[in-house]
């Protein structure tokens, strides 16, 4: 087995995310590095929208996309897996996180994050990206980036170019 396919996938989660040129950023960004796009319902726009069109580019084909019905349905369905929460409500910072061979990096929507329980009951899942005190938070899909460069990072940039 090749150490690449040892490692295993890269996988985002975005929970019920708003915004679809957000959404057409990560996929591409999941295009150019090979991790997989999760897609969590509902979301505020349909995967037709013309906007994800233009923010995926051309890279939509070049993306495996799994859908998920709803947050409940993909944290049972995940059970056991390694999830990482980005949360500004975290401790832990995401550079702090040995990410092991197949982590999830799980963001929440563009308007109120992930919800309070979900993160209360998974505290030692929780990590932040650091920032100016006051401010709130990133751009989804910049957020994306840093925590899936950070990964990637850390697995020395194995089969990118």
């Amino acid at each position: 087995m090749g150490e690449a396919r040892a490692l295993g996938r890269l996988h985002i989660v975005l929970f019920e995310p708003e915004i679809p040129q957000n959404t057409g950023n990560i996929a591409r960004t999941c295009a150019c590095t090979g991790a997989v796009l999760h897609l969590v319902k509902p979301m505020g726009f349909r995967l037709t929208s013309k906007h994800l069109d233009r923010a995926g580019l051309d890279y939509w084909n070049e993306v495996e996309i799994v859908r998920h019905s709803c947050t409940a349905a993909f944290l049972e369905e995940h059970t056991g897996c390694e999830l990482h929460f980005f949360t500004g409500k975290a401790e832990r910072l995401y550079t702090d996180v040995p990410y092991g061979s197949e982590p999830y990096l799980v963001f929440g929507r563009e308007s109120r994050g992930i919800d309070e329980a979900i993160l209360e009951a998974r505290t030692g899942a929780c990590v932040r990206i650091p920032m100016r005190e006051g401010l709130r938070s990133l751009n989804l899909s910049n957020a994306v980036a840093v925590g899936t460069y950070e990964v990637l990072r850390q697995r020395g940039f194995r089969g990118l170019g």
